[in-house]
């Protein structure tokens, strides 16, 4: 192949980069990208005579942060560099094509690598000297300075918007849309939100509560049946009570709650944490049913106690006496906690549908709701298998508290005496149970 004469400069082919971190703007018949691209264009032209030659393809990134390498022309110029389809990278201003020190140390080098030339069409300088590094960095620094600086004014700006409980915009909670900027109830959405709270307040466990959801077709925001980790996020959502929420904080916020404080509060008395440490804590264990409820044959109280053989934990309640004298008067000193509680708990239920129970029940309720008949009443009670199985460990021990006043064990069974004014309030919260998920 002949050499090429003297006055023949050989062929640099130039790549217009451009960048701007906002989308808005970008619909315009000539937007700053147009600017951009134009200023570069003429700068490579002004530099015909050295043999520039302007590349075809578009490399523009409208909507992208100049703090990231993740960015669509940029990643596909880069490509174009590597495979040697590139000589000298055109830019408006160094800070188009990164604002961050650590990412422009990156593109350098792979410019290096691959022998290509960075230009600033405002900022005249030559990477492939000391000289020309020095500056660039210098220019950098005032770059990345300026991006942190633009970063903590938008970060102030967004926490005193929180303060004043506006929305700062993201995907809108299930049970609101945004319209103008702003939070609006959805009202069906705001209808599943609530019958969510309310049954996870009556507590039904989480895994069931899912079941029913998707039984019953309810979707989250995006479309997709509801998941654990869904249900918890809603479950822990401030945004319902009206609130806005800004690391950790909550004000007043300017949307409409869905909410009300005391459902919100029954429903995080079961929670008590964290999702991820109900299951092993508060919600997950099993808590002593009869506790301060149950006496032995010699009228001790008996306290619960477990031991832990071979990974597993067995709970028992033990009599005082025994605990004290360290000696064992009778065989029932000490007895499996398991099996005397599904004693308590099968006699309380056959005890709960007995024409005694209803008709007490039904005098101590009457007092509080006028009108109230025994049909009610016999109604609700009946229930009450039905909901005990949905109960958390936790409720279940409530319930027990409120219905026990004593249970005495002897050799021949248990003797269980309930409270009166527990047995309206159990029927209560059965009634008020049943109107809330009926609205």
């Amino acid at each position: 192949m002949k050499p090429l004469p003297a006055s023949v400069k050989p062929k640099v082919r130039c790549a217009v980069y451009t960048r701007k971190s906002s989308e808005e703007g970008l619909e315009q018949e000539f937007n700053s990208l147009d600017a951009q691209r134009e200023s570069c264009e003429a700068y490579v032209a002004s530099q015909k005579a050295e043999g520039w030659l302007l590349l075809g393809d578009r490399y523009d990134d409208g909507g992208f942060s100049g703090g990231t390498l993740e960015r669509p022309a940029l990643r596909r110029l880069l490509a174009d560099i590597e495979a040697g389809r590139v000589d000298v990278v055109v830019v408006y201003k160094i800070d188009r094509l990164s604002r961050s020190l650590m990412d422009f140390a990156k593109l350098v080098e792979v410019f290096d690598r691959r022998q290509v030339t960075f230009v600033s069409v405002t900022q005249a300088f030559n990477t492939t000297t000391s000289m020309g590094r020095l500056t660039l960095n210098v220019l950098l620094s005032f770059a990345q300075f300026e991006r942190e600086v633009i970063g903590e004014r938008i970060r102030d700006k967004f926490a005193a918007s929180r303060r004043k409980g506006m929305w700062m915009g993201g995907w809108a909670p299930l049970g609101y849309d945004v319209r103008d900027r702003k939070l609006a109830v959805n009202v069906n959405e705001a209808k599943l939100i609530r019958s969510i709270f309310t049954r996870f307040s009556r507590g039904i466990p989480p895994q069931i509560l899912i079941e029913q959801l998707v039984q019953e077709g309810s979707l989250n925001k995006q479309g997709k049946p509801i998941e654990k980790g869904y249900l918890y996020r809603v479950l822990n959502n401030r945004v319902y009570l009206g609130e806005a929420v800004h690391k950790g904080t909550s004000y007043p916020g300017e949307h409409e709650s869905i909410i009300e404080a005391d459902l919100w509060d029954r429903v995080h008395a079961l929670i008590k944490g964290s999702p991820h440490t109900k299951r092993t804590r508060q919600l997950g264990r099993t808590p002593a049913l009869l506790k301060g409820l149950l006496f032995c044959p010699s009228g001790a109280a008996m306290t619960p106690s477990h031991t832990r053989r071979h990974g597993k934990l067995y709970r028992y309640y033990t009599s005082t006496d025994c605990l004290k004298r360290a000696r064992a008067s009778s065989l029932l000193q000490r007895i499996p906690a398991a099996e005397i509680e599904a004693v308590v708990v099968a006699q309380i239920k056959t005890m709960l549908q007995s024409p005694e129970i209803v008709v007490a029940t039904w005098r101590a309720a009457r007092q509080s709701i006028k009108g109230l008949a025994e049909r009610t009443v016999r109604e609700e009670l009946f229930r009450f298998e039905e909901l005990w199985n949905e109960l958390f460990p936790a409720e279940q021990a409530r319930i027990i508290q409120l219905l026990v006043e004593r249970v005495d064990i002897s050799e021949a069974g248990a003797d269980i005496r309930l409270r009166v004014d527990g047995l309206s309030t159990v029927f209560n919260d059965l009634r008020t149970g049943r109107e809330r998920e009926a609205a």
